[in-house]
């Protein structure tokens, strides 16, 4: 799965990074970020396909949404939904619909990912993966909109697409959320009902992990050591 990601540039930055989008609704996460240990239920500027000029011209705009994803025709938030798994989501009642037309990009300088030592559950060892240039990615997401019946508010709230690892990946984990080349930006976010092809393992040549200290586990832990290599060596076997 992905549940966790850092974002180190600032709101501007991020922007400017991805400048081929509309700068939207996201104004006011400003003073959130850089967010070094980002978790769901957070709100973050992702990137989607609206209306960029009436009556229907569409673009590429960036908007305030949600991680945690609540399909359109929920009565309840229920149990929101990090991931979506690229295989059978073309198929699933819950994500369906979204992944037919309501693709969205979310822009990340890195994720986090648990190696499971012994395969218990326990001694879990946190890495986290970047790009080896150090530029900001995207990854792959779906997006839904419903109305708060509290605040009468339309939300929209993603979730993130997960596939098989690559190389480098598998070493630690059996998933890894799908990374984007920028050239398939504009397909994703396209009308394409189908985009099957691009939900597929990141080249691992182009990426980098490194281990990092078991602070991350708890979101409130937000700074930048949070990234900073930290050497823990693997427990014995008893």
């Amino acid at each position: 799965m992905c549940g966790r990601v850092y974002i180190r540039s600032s709101l501007r930055e991020l922007l400017d990074n991805f400048a081929f989008a509309g700068p939207g609704d996201v104004e006011g996460l400003a003073n959130r970020f850089p967010r070094y240990n980002g978790a769901p239920q957070q709100d973050y500027p992702i990137i989607v396909r609206e209306i960029v000029r009436e009556p229907d011209v569409m673009g590429p705009v960036f908007a305030l949404a949600r991680w945690g994803f609540i399909p359109a025709w929920a009565k309840d938030a229920g149990r929101p939904m990090v991931n979506a798994r690229a295989e059978g989501i073309s198929t699933s009642g819950m994500f369906k619909h979204s992944y037919k037309s309501k693709r969205c990009l979310v822009p990340i300088n890195g994720f986090f990912e648990w190696k499971d030592i012994y395969g218990t559950g326990k001694n879990k060892k946190p890495y986290a993966i970047a790009m080896k240039s150090g530029e900001p990615f995207a990854l792959a997401g779906i997006w839904s909109s419903r109305r708060n019946r509290d605040t009468g508010l339309d939300e929209k709230t993603f979730a993130i697409i997960t596939c098989a690892p690559n190389e480098m990946m598998a070493q630690i984990h059996d998933r890894m959320p799908v990374v984007l080349h920028p050239e398939d930006y504009e397909r994703w976010l396209s009308a394409e009902p189908d985009p099957y092809d691009l939900m597929r393992p990141f080249p691992s040549e182009l990426m980098t992990m490194w281990p990092i200290g078991k602070d991350v586990g708890s979101p409130k832990n937000d700074r930048p050591d949070i990234i900073e290599p930290f050497e823990d060596p693997e427990p014995p076997l008893l």
